[in-house]
């Protein structure tokens, strides 16, 4: 079973990529263009945040069923790279998608909406891009997204 959500764990952050590279060009185009907050706009941000929490839960099922939480963290930079900084840097990318996403809602002009994404989704894509790049570093065999 663990191997199969380790494939869907790792197959889905395309997904969740993708969609946000997406959201926050969108979002970028629609706060520096004046353009309108379509239903497609609020769709894209709602699937992107689906998407982001269906990764959270399968990492979390992941991070609890493989034991992760009780490795020691000593010693090998990979057990300490996935026991502490890959959930906690992906956990506070979801809470900023979360977060965007929420805040978006209330705020009733289409610009505001826009820089609201564009601000949020765009820190939560800096940072698991910065924490893609950190496993490159500290886990010997992986690459960005498979590409040497």
């Amino acid at each position: 079973m663990n191997e199969i959500l380790k494939s869907a764990h790792s197959g889905w952050r395309y997904v969740v990529f993708l969609l946000l590279i997406i959201a926050v060009i969108k979002a970028l185009s629609g706060w520096f263009g004046n353009k309108k907050y379509t239903e497609g706009d609020r769709k894209l941000n709602v699937f992107t945040l689906i998407s982001a929490h269906i990764q959270l839960l399968i990492g979390l099922v992941l991070y609890f069923s493989e034991g992760w939480y009780a490795l020691s963290s000593k010693g090998a930079p990979a057990v300490r790279y996935f026991k502490m900084e890959h959930i906690s840097m992906m956990i506070i990318a979801i809470i900023l998608i979360t977060v965007g996403n929420a805040k978006s809602k209330k705020v009733t002009e289409a610009v505001a909406k826009h820089r609201t994404i564009s601000v949020f989704f765009g820190l939560a894509l800096i940072l698991i891009i910065v924490t893609i790049l950190l496993m490159v570093k500290e886990v010997p065999g992986r690459s960005f997204f498979g590409i040497s």
